[in-house]
């Protein structure tokens, strides 16, 4: 297996001397869409820095040795700006030369528009969604181009009216209806609110972008001509989910025009791959944003700083791209935070043994003592989510899409596709040459469950040795047996080298992050997006990168107050980020990082009446946690680390001092 290693996206100036022998300066020529070696799509967006004195009109430039001068328009420092189109598949290489400078060469790696790049092989089977796909405008995508499920690119212009404040389709962009509104943008201009809306399909995800733009006035948006009305900010939203989300390109995409976003001058972007209940795999979802983003640069220009937002699988998105592919995203706001799907899935698989072992035993344990060994706030927890463990079994959450037949069946089918985490991701687990199917980490070995119980004298020696000898485990198809789980080396050793489980001292220790945490451990029914999420994911920041100067902790009630929180966290990073690349210099130290951060943005906590308690946020402690209270992991109450990112305990000799009781003969 090829290790997928993460990487850092730096936009540097790579300039290659055709010529020593000159003295004069250099051109320098620079990718400003993407990484050189990681273009798609057959385009690029290159700058090309002329020496001083150097006419611009004598520089030369080519692509593979054709001239592509005529893609170039002069802007501001001497310098040209051009989308050069036409790549090959591969090697390509671009050329600038001039009188009295050297002139130089780059060297570019195209990949198709429909991918891969870095995410490996596609995956197989593969649902095309674009018949099903609506426009704005009410129309679909329609049929499927090619295997890739390739769509055209159309672009659709939106209106919001002022007499009844509704998004409407603009019908001739050239002529404005009477009742276009207006709206202000974060940089002060009152502009038209006319929305321009592109769909299409870039790496078997169907795509869209939002950016305020007025048709009517203006020419077609270009780099050297980006919409006057975008503010130079570009937002990407991540959507949650992740059963199901695996064999689909996905038909929908939630594209709401708000007004506190497109509307004030913001470019929006989303995609079905960067939605984890289409596509639960953030290596995949790191590709598609990347190219995604390329195109963006491509259509409108290069933004001052793009960050990021969404919950869930949305958080599970932000997280990962921004420390294994730093320079993708420059500030994230997850919510509903978890560090990655394997600390959620570690967490469901433990609560689906102890579901099934509090059935077994009935009243033979209180609700305390239950409480005490799974360490959630409630019951509803347990038996509530539960279920989500599904999602490491082939055959429990199939999309619809995906026909029956093609399905894997233990007998009836056994090459079939296996729906779960890990044979969606087996590029990077890799195969089990007996089985066929992807590795796993799954693994339970020498997991003391209800430990911390035991050493606080909550249950018994007796009920501490019988739960822990019949907790059982799951075996290669998800199913529930009495024996315990046991991960594959080989897999865990590829989630930790790269970037599966998060470590947080790559591209995470070099950007601002805001953590929005609506509360929701005590809901009735249960809930899987637990506090104590936030609180390991902080954790590793301080262990990765001595500091958490960069991470900032947002608790509220859901409801009202949970729906203005994540408004203002918007606004508050968009205030962040501008104070820390007031000239788009990057990358910044985490000194710089807490320089820039707004002065009242600082962990806290909102009442139900809006009330702000400011104070570290504490797992343990704090007015906030009276209010919210943290409650930890089952592999927490097993002696876990807070950081909850052990995959497989090292065994060792039984300590006896250390359970805090004592053991008769017969129980040791």
């Amino acid at each position: 297996m090829r290790a997928l290693i993460p990487y850092v996206f730096h936009l540097a100036v790579l300039w290659i001397t055709a010529s020593s022998a000159f003295a004069a300066d250099p051109i320098r020529i620079k990718t400003l869409s993407n990484d050189p070696q990681r273009v798609s799509g057959g385009d690029v967006l290159i700058r090309i820095d002329v020496p001083p004195g150097v006419p611009l009109e004598s520089v030369a430039v080519t692509r593979n040795g054709q001239s592509v001068r005529d893609a170039f328009h002069p802007i501001e420092g001497n310098a040209l700006l051009g989308v050069v189109d036409g790549l090959r598949i591969g090697s390509n290489v671009i050329s600038a030369a001039a009188r009295n400078a050297q002139a130089v060469e780059l060297a570019v790696v195209n990949h198709p528009r429909y991918g891969p790049v870095f995410s490996g092989p596609h995956e197989r089977p593969f649902i095309c969604g674009t018949a099903e796909f609506k426009l704005p405008d009410g129309r679909t995508l329609g049929e499927p181009l090619d295997e890739h499920c390739s769509a055209e690119t159309v672009v659709t212009y939106l209106y919001r009216s002022k007499e009844d404040r509704k998004i409407k389709p603009l019908t001739d962009p050239k002529q404005l209806p009477p009742d276009v509104a207006t709206t202000v943008t974060t940089t002060g201009r009152q502009v038209p609110y006319v929305v321009r809306v592109e769909t299409g399909t870039i790496n078997r995800a169907i795509y869209q972008f939002a950016v305020l733009h007025n048709p009517a006035e203006e020419q077609e948006p270009a780099p050297w001509t980006p919409p006057a009305s975008w503010n130079k900010r570009l937002l990407y939203s991540f959507g949650g989910g992740c059963t199901g989300g695996w064999f689909r390109q996905g038909n929908t995409l939630g594209l709401p025009i708000h007004d506190n976003i497109v509307g004030k001058g913001y470019a929006e972007a989303v995609a079905t791959l960067n939605v984890f209940g289409t596509n639960c795999q953030d290596l995949t979802a790191a590709e598609t944003m990347m190219m995604v983003k390329e195109r963006i640069i491509e259509t409108v220009g290069v933004p001052q700083f793009t960050f990021g937002r969404g919950g869930s699988g949305g958080s599970y998105q932000q997280i990962q791209i921004s420390d294994n592919y730093p320079g993708l995203l420059d500030g994230i706001i997850p919510s509903a935070t978890f560090p990655e799907v394997l600390a959620t899935t570690q967490f469901l698989v433990d609560i689906q043994l102890m579901n099934r072992y509090f059935n077994r035993v009935g009243r033979k344990l209180s609700d305390e003592q239950k409480q005490a060994i799974s360490g959630v706030g409630t019951l509803a927890t347990v038996k509530g989510t539960q279920a989500g463990a599904g999602r490491i079994n082939p055959t429990a959450f199939c999309p619809k899409e995906l026909p029956v037949e093609l399905r894997y069946h233990p007998t009836e089918n056994p090459s079939g596709a296996r729906c779960n985490i890990f044979d969606h991701t087996v590029n990077v687990y890799g195969r089990d040459p007996e089985t066929g199917f992807a590795r796993r980490v799954i693994d339970n070995q020498g997991v003391q469950y209800g430990l911390v119980a035991l050493q606080k004298k909550i249950i018994t020696v007796d009920q501490f040795l019988d739960l822990n000898e019949f907790i059982g485990g799951h075996d290669n198809d998800g199913n529930l047996v009495a024996a315990r789980s046991t991960g594959d080396p080989l897999a865990m050793r590829a989630a930790y080298q790269t970037g599966r489980i998060t470590h947080g001292g790559q591209g995470l220790g070099k950007l601002p992050i805001l953590d929005v945490r609506v509360y929701m451990d005590n809901r009735k029914n249960g809930d899987v997006h637990l506090k104590y999420h936030s609180f390991s994911f902080r954790e590793r920041l301080r262990r990765a990168n001595g500091s958490i100067g960069n991470s900032v902790i947002v608790v509220a009630p859901e409801g009202d107050q949970g729906s203005k929180v994540q408004a203002w966290a918007i606004q508050k990073m968009d205030e962040w980020l501008t104070n820390l690349y007031p000239d788009g210099v990057k990358p910044v130290t985490m000194a710089q990082i807490e320089a820039a951060k707004p002065a009242d943005l600082v962990d806290a906590c909102l009442t139900e009446t809006g009330e702000r308690i400011v104070e570290t946020q504490s797992p343990t402690s704090g007015k906030c946690n009276e209010l919210y209270p943290n409650y930890p992991s089952p592999r927490m109450m097993a002696g876990g680390p807070i950081t909850n990112d052990v995959l497989k305990c090292q065994l060792r000799p039984i300590n006896w001092s250390e359970y805090g009781t004592n053991f008769t003969a017969e129980q040791q």
